[in-house]
C-alpha cells in the first residue's frame, strides 16, 4: 500500500534518487541534465517555494511529486516514480493527492516530455486536456502541457 505525505528534508537524498531512477530511462531519448543531476542543495532551495508530496511503500520512499498554486493554477512539476513501482497507480495516486490539497486551484496544470506516449496517455486517463506545445524549452526539450479544470 502506498501512503502520501509532504515531504521533509531528510527525504530529500531518497527523492533525489528516485528522480534519477525515474528520468533517466528518458536518456536515450533526451539529454536530461536538469531533472538527473539537481543537487541537494537546489532541491533544499526549490522546497522552499514549492509543496512536496512523497509516497512511501514499505518505509521507502518511491515517488515525489512537486506542486504550487499562483493566482487560482496549480502547478505540477516532476512527477517522479521508481521504475520498480512504475504502473502500480503511485503516480496517480500523487495527483490525486495534490487535486485534494490545492483548494485554491481552479486549474491543474502539468508538462512533460513530448516524446512520451505513456506520460501523455498517464495524464490524459486522469482528465487532463493538452493545451500548449512548449518547443526547444528546458534543456532544449519539446514539451505538451496538460491542464484540467474544477
Amino acid at each position: 500500500m502506498v501512503h502520501i505525505r509532504p515531504a521533509t528534508e531528510v527525504d530529500f537524498p531518497a527523492l533525489l534518487q528516485v528522480q534519477r531512477e525515474a528520468f533517466g530511462e528518458y536518456a536515450g531519448i533526451y539529454t536530461l541534465s536538469g531533472w538527473t543531476t539537481e543537487t541537494l542543495e537546489s532541491l533544499k532551495e526549490d522546497a522552499k517555494e514549492k509543496h512536496i508530496f512523497v509516497a512511501e511503500a514499505e518505509g521507502e520512499i518511491v515517488g515525489s511529486v512537486r506542486f504550487w498554486t499562483v493566482a487560482g493554477v496549480c502547478v505540477i512539476r516532476l512527477l517522479s516514480v521508481s521504475p520498480a513501482y512504475q504502473g502500480q497507480g503511485v503516480g496517480k495516486t500523487l495527483i490525486f493527492e495534490i487535486e485534494q490539497a490545492a483548494t485554491d486551484a481552479h486549474k491543474f496544470y502539468a508538462c512533460t516530455m513530448l516524446r512520451t506516449a505513456r506520460n501523455i496517455q498517464f495524464f490524459m486517463d486522469l482528465g487532463y486536456k493538452a493545451e500548449s506545445l512548449l518547443p526547444n524549452h528546458y534543456d532544449h526539450l519539446d514539451l505538451i502541457c496538460f491542464a484540467k479544470y474544477r
